[in-house]
C-alpha cells in the first residue's frame, strides 16, 4: 500500500513538474517577487493579482527549478487562487509544518482539508531537509510578493 501511495505521489509531482499550471506572468500584476534557492540554483518569479478584500484573484510563476520546486509552485498557484491573503498565509504555515515534520500545529477551521491533502504529495521532503527549501521556495516567494518585497530566498 505504501509503495502504491508513493508511486501516486511521484506521479503527481512529475505531472506538475513537467506540465506546470499557471506558468506565465500576469499582465497588470499587483505584486511580484523573485525567489531563489542558493543551495541548488532554483529560481522563480511569482506574480500576484490581489482584488477587493485582499483576495488572490490570480497567481502565477515562471522560472527554473527541480521537479519538486516546480511542482510545488504549480500546486500553490492552484490552491491559493480565490483565497484571501490570510488564508494563503495559514496554508503556507501548515504546508511548512508538514514539510518540516512539525505536525503538532492545530487544524485551522478556515482551511479546506482537501487543500492540505493535495499538498501531502510533497511531505516526503521532510526526510531530505535540503529538499524542504525546494518545496517551500514558491511559498516564500508568494509571501514576499504579498509583502511587497522584490527578492527572497528559501535559506
Amino acid at each position: 500500500m505504501m509503495d502504491e501511495l508513493r508511486e501516486l505521489y511521484q506521479e503527481v509531482i512529475l505531472d506538475h513538474g513537467k506540465s506546470p499550471r499557471n506558468f506565465r506572468d500576469i499582465e497588470g500584476a499587483t505584486g511580484h517577487a523573485h525567489g531563489k534557492n542558493p543551495l541548488c540554483g532554483d529560481q522563480l518569479v511569482v506574480y500576484l493579482k490581489l482584488g477587493d478584500g485582499d483576495v488572490i484573484e490570480d497567481v502565477s510563476f515562471v522560472g527554473n527549478g527541480c521537479a519538486i520546486s516546480v511542482a510545488s509552485a504549480s500546486m500553490m498557484t492552484e490552491l491559493v487562487r480565490g483565497k484571501s491573503v490570510k488564508q494563503a498565509h495559514i496554508l503556507f504555515d501548515r504546508f511548512h509544518d508538514m514539510c518540516t515534520g512539525d505536525d503538532a500545529a492545530p487544524a485551522d477551521a478556515s482551511l479546506d482539508p482537501e487543500d492540505l491533502e493535495k499538498l501531502t504529495v510533497l511531505s516526503g521532503v521532510r526526510a531530505f531537509p535540503v529538499r524542504v527549501k525546494c518545496a517551500t521556495l514558491a511559498w516564500h516567494t508568494l509571501n514576499a510578493a504579498i509583502e511587497g518585497k522584490e527578492v527572497t530566498s528559501s535559506e
